[in-house]
């Protein structure tokens, strides 16, 4: 049996503009920017259950606060009071606990911890803390980020994104790259096992016994994984994996190769390689991009789950190590689930670069549009 129909919600220019507003100024709480998020979608016609799905949330979540909006509007937004002892700090102070963690840094240091904040602040280290959490601030952590200059950006993302989604007929897409420099490491000392209440322990130092450089192709349809260790990273021994590929690949289908721009992939050794078999395409990501080849992930999982923590004496039992990984991969085979559209990828860089441009001038003209 359904439920009762959702409430229709019709907003005015100005409810519209505030719940806009709330939804995307940093200073908002979760809680009030989800809050403004639900009524904007109930306002755009979508059901409960859509706005439950696309927000994370219950659906009892969506229908209390789309009713309670319909009854009182921007006021039922707002919790209700709550039994217990008064708040002793008022929104004015929060706010400025808020403002001083985005918009300033505490003398002789970089970032602010809960301690210097609640120092400067005249509040306690529990209380900027719970400040913080509300307002989903982590001063403590930092993230990279680098955006490609590659003119021809767009094209490239979506041809690859093409190849994931939509691979042509009677074609082996393969994802090739180079993980070099692998270090066979081994510890000065003994490692310590994990034991009940005591997590693994080893030393800090360790002893180098060589390097060694997997080249690998990653079938994206199956999963499976084309891999070779070789002492050297040059373009000589990247034509020698390739021919080990070709020997592992059907003969009556055509090969699209997912590669990056490293030098090693475009010399003229390579170059006639791939010239003298047409069934093979290339198809370069774009610089700086290297997220978009999905053998990288393969390698982030060889790096945790094989190499990090591993101890190898020598080169040798390295390449061991990591062709046994192979293999116990290739006997199960998972392929990555690429889920992302080219359009989903473009839109998602136009919206950080409009919030990066926002950050470093404020006062410029917002341009609607994500202009790919």
């Amino acid at each position: 049996m359904r439920g009762p129909a959702a409430v229709a919600i019709a907003l005015s220019d100005d409810e519209r503009c505030e719940l806009q507003v709330r939804a995307r100024r940093r200073k908002t709480a979760r809680a009030d920017a989800q809050r403004a998020a639900i009524v904007l979608l109930a306002a755009a016609g979508e059901s409960n259950m859509a706005i439950a799905a696309r927000l994370g949330v219950t659906r009892v979540t969506v229908t209390t606060w789309r009713n309670r909006f319909a009854e009182r509007r921007l006021e039922g937004l707002s919790d209700e009071p709550r039994s217990g002892a008064p708040r002793r700090i008022g929104d004015d102070k929060i706010a400025d606990v808020v403002t001083a963690t985005l918009e300033s840094t505490p003398p002789g240091a970089t970032h602010w911890s809960r301690r210097s904040m609640a120092r400067a602040s005249g509040l306690s280290v529990t209380t900027v803390h719970r400040i913080w959490n509300a307002f989903s601030l982590q001063p403590q952590r930092t993230e990279t980020f680098k955006l490609s200059t590659d003119p021809l950006f767009v094209e490239k993302i979506r041809d690859i994104v093409a190849l994931y989604l939509d691979p042509p007929d009677r074609a082996l897409v393969l994802c090739v790259d180079e993980k070099s420099q692998i270090q066979a490491l081994d510890r000065t000392q003994p490692l310590l096992p994990m034991r009940p209440g005591q997590v693994e322990r080893r030393t800090h130092d360790y002893k180098r016994h060589g390097t060694t450089s997997l080249f690998a192709a990653l079938n994206v349809a199956s999963g499976r994984i084309i891999g070779k260790c070789l002492p050297r990273h040059r373009a000589r021994e990247f034509r020698r994996f390739l021919d080990l590929v070709e020997q592992n690949v059907p003969d009556d289908i055509d090969i699209h190769v997912i590669i990056d721009n490293a030098a090693t992939h475009k010399t003229r050794l390579i170059r006639n390689w791939f010239a003298r078999r047409p069934r093979w395409h290339v198809h370069f990501t774009p610089t700086s991009a290297s997220w978009i080849n999905q053998v990288e992930r393969f390698f982030g999982l060889l790096t945790e789950q094989q190499i990090r923590r591993g101890v190898h004496r020598s080169t040798k039992a390295l390449e061991a190590a990591i062709m046994d990984y192979i293999a116990l991969r290739n006997a199960d085979p998972k392929p990555f689930r690429w889920v992302k559209t080219a359009d989903d990828i473009l839109a998602t860089i136009a919206r950080f670069c409009h919030r990066t441009l926002a950050v470093h001038n404020p006062n410029r003209i917002e341009i609607s549009g994500t202009g790919h």
